[in-house]
């Protein structure tokens, strides 16, 4: 890319540089093959400390102050029965995130990681709260059966306070997470749209669809795409199909990368808005390492659209971020495994004898 930021519809997106370095990359593996181990025993957790020292661009990589947020906003769209549950969920569950209830809180405790809870456009007001960040574009989408989701001026202040958001956010490590009920069914458009995929492999049952609802739903989500049919690029499919939690994540996946943060990716929402962030800003998938592979259908097209392997698979479909912290672990492993394992020289081991 430029070394100059590009512009996107008057967008500023950051240059992403590439993490490829053949001499570090050569280095580390070097040190992986001199642990005190048969080379590749450890399988994938080797391929994770090099893809780790190769985004850090050190030998010893280190996850410094994580950060996770939970990016919150309604969607018009759910007012035609796509979800089991109603909208007025959505707020139910940021003051259950702000009250340290949901399974996210619970991850992020386990592990000590920070959280805070982004207002993108939930339909209702907050008091101010610890942990509640303030970024609100309005009270929810519209509904894009009837018109576009967001204007392009909404979907790029969407995009641009999420970029905004991780210019003051320590670490070097972000999770993305995300409620919104609807959401599934924006996300599910967005991959039929940019990723070129049957819309009938996008769609799920989301938040627990019976038969009958999943076939209203996939009825309706055929009817939004073709009303929106010329919606064809990044930022028209993602302002006229929704929604302003996806649009905000994709900005601070945007940002995170050019940051080159780690970013340790959800599921099947949260990689939707990876996907509409590489086509914005090529390179951005080059910093994420996926925690998991969702039940959501979607979410195995998606990784192959992506070129991308999870490390879970738990048949998990919450959200939240829940997938991305459960395989927190697996980077923390791997990070160890660089500093702390001993080399054959540091023990006295002689493997050639």
């Amino acid at each position: 890319m430029s070394p100059h930021p590009e512009q996107c519809d008057t967008l500023i997106v950051p240059p992403i540089a590439a993490p490829a370095n053949p001499e570090l990359s050569a280095r580390l593996q070097a040190a992986l093959d001199n642990k005190t181990k048969p080379r590749g025993s450890l399988g994938r957790l080797e391929g994770l400390a090099l893809r780790l020292g190769l985004i850090q661009g050190r030998l010893l990589p280190a996850l410094e102050q994580p950060q996770i947020l939970v990016f919150a906003a309604d969607h018009g769209l759910a007012a035609q029965g796509v979800s089991a549950y109603p909208s007025t969920v959505t707020a139910q569950m940021v003051h259950n995130f702000l009250r340290g209830g949901a399974a996210i809180n619970v991850f992020a405790r386990q592990h000590g990681l920070a959280l805070q809870v982004v207002d993108a456009g939930v339909d209702a007001d907050f008091a101010p709260a610890a942990g509640l960040l303030d970024r609100k574009i309005r009270r929810g989408t519209r509904n894009a059966l009837h018109q576009p989701a967001m204007t392009a001026t909404e979907c790029r202040q969407a995009l641009a306070r999420g970029m905004e958001l991780l210019d003051t956010l320590p670490g070097n490590l972000l999770v993305v997470g995300e409620m919104g009920i609807g959401n599934t069914s924006a996300a599910s458009l967005l991959l039929a749209r940019l990723g070129r995929v049957p819309l009938a492999e996008c769609t799920g049952r989301g938040t627990g669809l019976d038969d009958a609802a999943l076939a209203r739903k996939h009825r309706v989500l055929e009817q939004v795409l073709a009303r929106h049919e010329p919606a064809r690029t990044p930022l028209a499919a993602l302002a006229a199909l929704g929604g302003l939690e996806i649009a905000m994540m994709a900005g601070a996946l945007i940002r995170a990368a050019s940051q080159r943060r780690i970013l340790l990716m959800d599921g099947f929402i949260a990689g939707v808005a990876l996907l509409v962030a590489e086509q914005l800003a090529p390179g951005t998938r080059q910093y994420a390492i996926f925690g998991h592979r969702s039940a959501e259908p979607g979410h195995r097209h998606l990784l192959r659209l992506l070129d991308a392997e999870s490390l879970l698979e738990l048949d998990l479909r919450l959200g939240e971020g829940s997938g991305a912290v459960l395989a927190y672990p697996l980077l923390q492993s791997a990070c160890a495994l660089l500093g702390e394992m001993a080399s054959f020289a540091d023990a006295g081991i002689r493997p050639e004898a």
